[in-house]
């Protein structure tokens, strides 16, 4: 496509989002209102630890200790170094965008190779435990046996992307090649790691706690963004085309088509797509079930869009990242399929006794959770915004 052409089509999206702005003054206010809670009290204090840990963790070296452990496991399954079981199992604790932000904090500090990098961020973005069990499984769709389902549809439809994006520009070299283990050679190596970043203690934890809210406050903005877009591409025509046009696919597959809507705004913002689907949840069950495990594994526009950009500071490729959500997509939907009566519809006792535990009747820890988060999530993300203005006020004022 002509440079010219984009410019024009960015012109002309950029009037109509305008325009829209001042038709929907209300709903737009509504949605921008309800991505802002949705960050502030939710992502932001659930993802700060895990961003500020991942940086210290780097910056002392401890990620080569468990790059070098996890070297025996990470290679031969999916051809990146023993460092990506960091991000992996980063990623898949605390949730999306995690694994894209620690991949590419990997990449920028060298211990990535470019087609590593793409590799492992193809299956290294997955949905929290507790967003499927807390939030969709009991929240949304209010029945607490469903989040082993989705979650074992999940996370071993994200297993199996990782198998198949191994072969993506494929390093047998890599794969054959042999580390050192001992422990003189484990202990050299994160020394030196350490030696080369050669930050104070004080300057590392500031570095850390800056650039977890810069990327904080930049997921919070695209949240919002696609919040309003959302709802002012529900409110257009061209919604309404493709709309029918979901509604007459699912009807080629004997779906209700009254699902489409859900879907449709499933692809732009996931928990405004789960949301909706869950007003269907007394009908058929597998069928909500294998579209919310499709939800979950594309991740929706708003989550590609964060990811897209916060890679853009590295020379990471979007497009291994794309392929691994639709793969993702089709390996989920499938696997929640095949386990549907085994995981779901067989509600056998010892079934019982670990969703009970999961979910909150023998171990209110979901539970608590939510409430924790809801209670002192906003004091929680207010205070670290406040933190890092005075972090920055003392840098400004020492230089």
């Amino acid at each position: 496509m002509k440079p010219i052409l984009l410019t024009v089509i960015y012109g002309v999206l950029s009037i109509l989002i305008a325009f829209s702005l001042i038709y929907y003054p209300s709903e737009v206010l509504e949605a921008s209102q309800r991505g802002l809670e949705m960050w502030w009290t939710i992502v932001f204090p659930t993802l700060l630890p895990f961003f500020i840990t991942a940086e210290i963790l780097i910056g002392v070296g401890v990620v080569h200790l468990i790059g070098i452990l996890f070297e025996p496991f990470m290679r031969p399954l999916f051809n990146v170094p023993g460092v990506g079981g960091f991000a992996w199992a980063m990623g898949m604790a605390s949730g999306y965008p995690s694994g894209a932000k620690i991949t590419t904090r990997l990449r920028q500090d060298g211990q990535l190779t470019k087609r590593e990098a793409e590799r492992l961020i193809s299956f290294s973005n997955a949905s929290n435990p507790l967003f499927i069990f807390g939030v969709v499984s009991i929240g949304f769709l209010a029945d607490k046996h469903l989040g082993i389902l989705l979650a074992a549809a999940h996370y071993l439809g994200n297993f199996l992307v990782g198998i198949c994006m191994r072969f993506y520009h494929f390093d047998k070299a890599a794969i054959r090649r042999e580390k050192p283990t001992t422990l003189k050679h484990i202990l050299k190596r994160v020394h030196e790691a350490r030696l080369k970043d050669n930050r104070p203690l004080g300057q590392l934890l500031g570095d850390a706690v800056i650039h977890s809210v810069n990327t904080l406050m930049l997921i919070g903005g695209f949240i919002i963004l696609f919040s309003v877009l959302t709802t002012l591409i529900i409110k257009s025509s061209i919604s309404t085309l493709i709309i029918s046009f979901i509604s007459h696919t699912l009807e080629l597959f004997s779906l209700p088509d009254e699902l489409a809507p859900a879907l449709w705004s499933g692809l732009f913002e996931i928990t405004i797509g789960i949301h909706q689907l869950s007003d269907f949840k007394n009908q058929d069950m597998l069928v909500i079930a294998i579209l919310v495990s499709i939800l979950l594994a594309f991740n929706g526009l708003s989550i590609q869009a964060q990811v897209a950009s916060i890679i853009a500071t590295s020379d990471i490729s979007f497009k291994p990242y794309f392929i691994g959500r639709l793969l993702h997509a089709l390996f989920a939907s499938i696997l929640t399929y095949v386990l549907f009566d085994s995981l779901y519809l067989s509600r056998t006792e010892d079934l019982t006794s670990v969703n009970s535990w999961i979910n909150g009747t023998e171990n209110p820890s979901v539970n608590t959770s939510l409430q924790f988060l809801s209670e002192f999530g906003p004091p929680m993300t207010l205070l670290a915004m406040i933190i890092t203005i005075y972090i920055l006020f003392l840098r400004i004022k020492k230089a």
